[in-house]
């Protein structure tokens, strides 16, 4: 990488970062460092502040603090800004936050709200020439059986959110909620429906991700025989005993583990069939009140998706992310993060990592969260919160 100073009255030395031929240059977006005169001129002003000039912000920077932001400034190709700190939103306060839904939330019928209101209605239509099929009749109409496949399940959840998000804007007061919204996440899939509100990536490019990973897992899912179980009624201590009871009996092929931490009382376990049958079966001697079979293609959240991994990876790669303009909670760590390329690791983990909501619900809770929204079809999100603090936050559902 190649430096060269410049004089300009404004800013009389920046150092430009310059790319080693002009060809590289069109692709590549260039951060530019800002000292003030009195830098060179005073060695000791330089312990205060630099002023990083990226292309649509300006940071000031302590000298302490100079050498993280080194570790960043590589440039990003194929991309419109520079890599950044990933920690960007570590210290986030949620005051609103958005909660999208994950599969399962599904219902025939969702969708038909949203025809009210153009933008939203819009939004189906724009699914219909991506998908290749028509969206909206399956939402409405079903068979449920349909509905429910991971294929078309998780683009309507998707799709039927985000106009949520529409329906909302169109009505009293609605666009005042949206502006106040400085935190958002999802169950699952929801992470994707959160990003996009984000401006991480456009809806079109989330649609085309989405698409993807339902048929990837699908795909994974019918590779080997496998399944997920809700554990209702013990703590997540116990739910590991349990798995670990069942392991004993089971090969390597149908271990188990837990899937999904939803909330106290209610974890989600993943792996073979006959694992699971093993789980079902000892779950009473645990105390557990009762066990629900998933309507899932297989074993999500767990090794039994690892070959969905290489498609979403390649997917992603060729993804235009940006930064969020507010921070998003990873479900692999409960975790914001602010760096693009940090985020498609991220993601592509995603369906091999257990889910941490129960992890980022406290989380946001007891950071101060007062008010949420659900957005999309069902109400399990709402019911998790207040299962596990019941006057802690408001949370509104907002259908479509």
């Amino acid at each position: 990488m190649l430096f060269s100073t410049t004089t300009t009255t404004a800013s009389p030395y920046i150092i430009r970062f310059s790319p080693p031929s002009a060809a590289m240059s069109s692709a590549i977006a260039l951060p530019l460092i800002s000292l003030s005169k009195s830098a060179f001129s005073d060695p000791n002003s330089f312990k205060s502040s630099v002023s990083l000039r990226f292309r649509n912000e300006t940071r000031m920077v302590s000298r302490s603090n100079l050498g993280k932001y080194r570790v960043f400034m590589s440039v990003a190709v194929g991309s419109d800004a520079a890599v950044i700190d990933d920690a960007l939103f570590k210290d986030y306060t949620p005051s609103t936050a958005f909660l999208f839904p994950g599969q399962g939330a599904q219902a025939v019928g969702m969708g038909l709200e949203a025809q009210k209101v153009p933008a939203a209605a819009e939004l189906y239509k724009k699914a219909n020439d991506i998908l290749g099929f028509d969206l909206l009749d399956i939402c409405i109409s079903g068979p449920k059986e349909k509905l429910d496949s991971t294929v078309l399940s998780q683009p309507a959840i998707y799709v039927t959110s985000l106009a949520a998000v529409e329906v909302l804007r169109a009505s009293d007061g609605g666009q005042q909620i949206i502006d106040s919204v400085d935190v958002t996440c999802g169950l699952s899939l929801g992470e994707y429906t959160a990003l996009a509100f984000a401006g991480a990536f456009s809806f079109e490019d989330g649609l085309k991700l989405v698409k993807l990973r339902g048929a990837a897992m699908q795909d994974a899912a019918d590779a080997a025989q496998s399944a997920m179980v809700s554990i209702i009624g013990l703590d997540s201590d116990k739910v590991q005993a349990l798995c670990d009871a069942a392991n004993e009996d089971v090969d390597e092929a149908n271990k188990v583990q837990i899937a999904n931490f939803l909330c106290t009382g209610n974890y989600a376990v993943s792996g073979g069939l006959k694992g699971i049958e093993a789980v079902e079966a000892k779950a009473k001697a645990f105390k557990a009140r009762m066990t629900v079979r998933l309507a899932v293609a297989g074993a999500f959240h767990t090794g039994f998706m690892e070959p969905a991994v290489s498609r979403l990876e390649a997917a992603l790669a060729s993804t235009v992310i940006r930064k969020p303009r507010i921070p998003v909670i990873s479900n692999v760590d409960a975790e914001p993060h602010a760096d693009p390329e940090t985020i498609k690791k991220i993601l592509a983990r995603q369906v091999t990592s257990p889910v941490q909501w129960e992890t980022t619900v406290k989380t946001l809770l007891s950071r101060g969260l007062k008010k949420g929204y659900e957005l999309g079809p069902g109400k399990v999100i709402a019911g998790i919160v207040k299962r596990m603090d019941r006057g802690a936050a408001d949370i509104e559902n907002i259908g479509a």
